[in-house]
Parts: C-alpha cells; structure tokens; sequence
C-alpha cells in the first residue's frame, strides 16, 4: 500500500484496513509458529503498512482537533 493511498483515506477507512491488516498480520505470525509462512517479507510489508496507517490517522484526527 502506498502512501499516497493512504492520504486519500477516510478516518473509517483508515480504521477498517487497520483491523484488516491487524488480523493478516495475526495469521501470518501463527503461520511462521506452525512453520508454514512461505512468504516471509509479508510480515515486514504488513507491519509497515500498520505504522503507514496509524501515522495518517493520528495525523488526520489532530487536524481535526485544530
């Protein structure tokens, strides 16, 4: 996901793909604890993508505020 992907988002949106990527990211961590996560740079793309989206978020919800 890119940034600019991101920007365009809605502060719901924004909340629907965090809880989205929450649960792959949940999947993936109990796939490499089974020894059956295949591919293992998901889980970094994922974990970047959650730190994408909740900077966006905080930074949409304190525009808000000012």
């Amino acid at each position: 996901m890119k940034a600019s992907d991101v920007k365009t988002m809605t502060q719901d949106e924004l909340t629907d793909e965090l809880a989205k990527l929450k649960k792959e990211q949940f999947n993936l961590r109990f796939q490499k604890a089974t020894g059956q996560l295949e591919n293992t740079a998901r889980v970094r793309v994922i974990r970047r993508d959650i730190a994408r989206i909740k900077t966006m978020a905080r930074q949409k919800a304190a525009e808000a505020k000012a």
